[in-house]
């Protein structure tokens, strides 16, 4: 029951965010469709849209990924990392919520 209730309450949080997050200047509208794909690993609710992911600077540190947000270098959980080789931007992607900082998705960037 409490996993449930975390998951519809992150989900609240993910589906009123779009209103209060606008995309980045310099977003490309043709990315839209696979940012609307991103899901959650374990829920499969979505990471939200756009608007709510970025393109993060990111590293690998004692074997798990960080990613500077709001100038912030955090360790991505492992249960929220989409290991997907689609990746289109170039970039590590993090999904997270602005209000509370947790961090929904995250993308690596595409292996060099």
């Amino acid at each position: 029951m409490g996993r449930y209730v975390i998951s519809v309450g992150m989900l609240v949080v993910c589906l009123t965010q779009p209103t209060q997050a606008a995309p980045p200047p310099d977003a490309d509208p043709k990315l839209s469709p696979w940012f609307n794909d991103l899901a959650q690993p374990k829920t499969h609710a979505p990471c939200c849209s756009i608007a709510d992911c970025r393109p993060v600077a990111s590293r690998q540190s004692d074997g798990h990924y960080q990613a500077q947000i709001d100038g912030i270098w955090r360790t991505i959980p492992d249960e929220v990392i989409l290991n997907r080789t689609d990746n289109p931007t170039g970039q590590a992607i993090a999904c997270w919520t602005p209000s509370s900082g947790i961090i929904l998705c995250f993308v690596p960037p595409p292996e060099s």
